[in-house]
């Protein structure tokens, strides 16, 4: 069977300073909420489709994921769905709230790394951050010369970095932030943690302060919920040495998300 050796940072370096975990809610807008349900009643009839096949072909599957991925990014700001910006009054209860964070962090002079696996939606970061005049660094998969966007935060001053989760969860050191921000919750809990641990590493000598942004009624609340079991696995799979079960998600599990 495969070897697994695990250090944890409490092994590793016992004064690593504090991390605090928490969740903010916010609760949709009336224009999100009516996109929200026509997506979701969508998704629901094809799961019912679905059910009385004998068995889901691949199109029938790839629908109901592509209900979850819409419900997840009205979740964020309905302007990821392409919908003309001029049809849409208040677009993002989440961005609200985010603007809120970002001004006590400012404030209290915080540096903060805010994580999104929509690229579009950092991009409507961007935006937002230049109408406020805000200093920023930004990653995605795309950014060439990464060790130099990387080097420009951390001997900086600039209060922001806007990173795609995919392109900079794991081998980034970004200890010049003290606040982590994940945008849209994602639920391999692993995923979170190691992106989380670009602030909070080795170097870092102050308290680290992660928030996960969650509308509350949606399917994001659903994913904490998943983030819990698959965290509890993960928990059992290191201490047993086993290592199998951490494929992805199961068709149950993306059977609850619609349910």
């Amino acid at each position: 069977s495969p070897f697994l050796l695990r250090r944890t940072k409490t092994e590793v370096r016992p004064d690593l300073p504090d991390r605090i975990d928490q969740v903010a809610y916010c609760e949709l807008t009336k224009e999100q909420r009516s996109l929200y349900q026509q997506v979701m009643e969508g998704g629901r009839a094809k799961l019912l489709e679905i059910a009385g096949q004998k068995q889901a072909t691949g199109q029938a599957r790839m629908m109901v994921l592509s209900s979850i991925l819409r419900m997840r990014q009205i979740c964020c700001d309905a302007r990821l769905l392409d919908i003309e910006k001029e049809k849409l009054k208040h677009p993002s209860s989440k961005l609200d709230l985010f603007l809120e964070l970002l001004d006590e962090a400012l404030d209290g002079g915080h540096r903060i790394l805010v994580f999104s696996q929509f690229v579009k939606m950092l991009t409507i970061l961007r935006e937002t951050l230049e109408e406020r005049e805000v200093n920023y660094c930004y990653l995605d998969g795309s950014t060439t010369q990464r060790g130099k966007v990387v080097q420009r935060f951390q001997n900086s001053q600039t209060p922001v970095f806007l990173i795609s989760l995919k392109a900079g969860g794991t081998g980034l050191n970004l200890t010049g932030a003290d606040t982590v921000v994940h945008f849209d919750p994602w639920w391999n809990p692993a995923i979170e943690a190691q992106a989380t641990a670009r602030a909070h590493r080795i170097g870092q000598t102050q308290t680290v302060t992660s928030y996960k942004l969650v509308a509350r009624d949606t399917i994001e609340e659903k994913i904490l919920a998943l983030q819990q079991r698959k965290q509890a696995q993960l928990d059992a799979m290191l201490e047993s040495g086993n290592v199998d079960g951490m494929d992805g998600l199961t068709w149950d599990e993306i059977e609850s998300l619609l349910e």
